[in-house]
């Protein structure tokens, strides 16, 4: 039976007396015309150049095709842009624009890496191996990763927070490490994230079966370390919930002069200390029918010797529809420089926004775990966080006083990013001539403007 393609097609033409009638014959287009952008912060920044440098390439450069800063430009970029998967490459390697901002010599004639090939990077194993020669260096990422904070101001600030938090990553294959956790139920990795503000200073994968502190005092210590020999005055906070209030992590702070506001799980010998705060809560409740909140603090030892001495503790004593809310925050920060209500509502609930940067994390498919192994995973996160990095970098530079000065990344993609551009490929330039009708062109200029003061 003779198959037969269909290369126009008409549609419903609307409240329009004319036909729409459509077909693949606009030449080489590409969604993506706004990923020049990209391209100019990473110009700014140098990041990727830097990051290719944390790989190990033992190929013979004879018989490669495409290098290693090649490879991960158009990974990075192509996350960025909001391609996922290593099955989007096979038809990407062939985008101009894409093998542009890749660093091809012949963009458009010249093909981009494959799927295989890009999975041979990151599936390397840090031993030789026949087939899988290249490998990255944990630790060179890592630095990578502060460093570009600290690039980011001019002078070294007075105060700093660093946000600790950890999150799940579901897992539907039998990868290594794989655990069931009760509390999300489901089996998943549970990667420990380090915040300071927008800029992602830690992405470490972990397996579920640990606690959320297991490892924090390592990470924090690495950290502070690196801030500390570039800016050795700044005052440092640690800021976290109650899965970090252990007494490794908080005694490490005391003798380090790193200040901590860590949550409290509330019990009911803790309850018990607020009771009379709780009464005079509820209390006020049912005098003005509207939430009611006392603030009470107190020097507080556990039990169980699990502290090594008494620390102070803030409590939020709430009634709220008709029930009490008690809420705990232990603290290194003295009383009187902090006042317990500011500490608790300024200061320890301003950690919620570190939620919305690991909810940024998802958007560029951190979550896309799915390799056998740990290191390809902890490779995929590294991927996802470089191309957070580089947005944040042109959020940072370059919407900076403009209606998008503090739009998630994804907004950032949506509008700034995904313009339709016809591509055309001579001998002397690459014409990138994006639509007319695109309805943000001032930004566009105006954002390129800042990317180059």
């Amino acid at each position: 039976m003779t198959e037969c393609i269909e290369d126009r097609f008409e549609f419903a033409s609307g409240g329009s007396t004319r036909k729409v009638v459509a077909e693949f014959s606009g030449g080489t287009i590409s969604s993506d015309g706004g990923g020049l952008l990209l391209q100019e912060t990473d110009a700014r920044m140098n990041l990727l150049a830097r990051f290719s440098q944390c790989f190990i390439d033992g190929r013979n450069p004879i018989l490669t095709d495409h290098s290693v800063e090649q490879m991960v430009r158009q990974r990075v970029y192509a996350l960025a842009l909001g391609y996922e998967d290593l099955n989007d490459h096979d038809q990407l390697r062939q985008d101009p624009l894409l093998g542009l901002m890749a660093g091809k010599a012949e963009p458009g004639t010249e093909p981009l890496a494959g799927k295989s090939t890009l999975n041979r990077m990151e599936l390397g194993t840090g031993m030789p191996n026949r087939y899988r020669k290249i490998t990255f260096w944990r630790d060179s990422v890592d630095e990578l990763l502060v460093n570009v904070f600290l690039e980011a101001h001019a002078t070294a600030p007075e105060q700093i927070v660093l946000d600790i938090d950890t999150t799940d990553m579901a897992l539907h294959g039998k990868q290594e490490g794989r655990f069931y956790h009760g509390h999300y139920h489901h089996y998943c990795y549970l990667p420990l994230y380090i915040f300071c503000g927008d800029h992602v200073l830690c992405a470490r994968l972990r397996p579920s079966s640990i606690g959320p502190a297991v490892g924090s005092k390592k990470e924090v210590e690495r950290i502070v370390q690196q801030i500390r020999l570039r800016w050795p005055e700044v005052r440092i906070i640690l800021r976290g919930d109650s899965g970090f209030c252990v007494d490794e992590l908080m005694t490490w702070c005391e003798q380090n002069r790193v200040g901590f506001v860590l949550g409290m799980a509330r019990n009911q010998r803790l309850e018990g200390l607020v009771a009379d705060a709780l009464a005079e809560a509820k209390q006020q409740f049912e005098s003005t029918r509207q939430p009611a909140r006392v603030f009470v603090e107190f020097e507080h030892e556990t039990l169980s010797g699990s502290w090594n001495q008494k620390r102070r503790v803030v409590a939020k004593a709430e009634h709220i529809d008709g029930k009490s809310n008690p809420r705990f925050i232990v603290t290194s920060l003295a009383a009187e420089s902090w006042e317990k209500r500011s500490l608790y509502e300024e200061t320890y609930c301003a950690r919620g926004d570190m939620e919305n940067r690991i909810k940024e994390q998802f958007v560029l498919f951190a979550d896309r775990v799915s390799a056998s192994t740990m290191r390809a995973n902890q490779l995929r996160i590294y991927f996802s966080v470089i191309g957070y990095t580089l947005l944040n970098g042109l959020r940072r530079l370059g919407l900076r006083a403009t209606a998008l000065a503090t739009a998630q990344v994804g907004t950032i993609r949506l509008r700034l990013l995904k313009i339709g551009a016809l591509v055309r490929v001579t001998v002397r330039k690459v014409w990138v001539r994006m639509a007319s009708s695109y309805p943000y062109q001032a930004l566009f200029s105006q954002v390129l403007q800042q990317l180059r003061q």
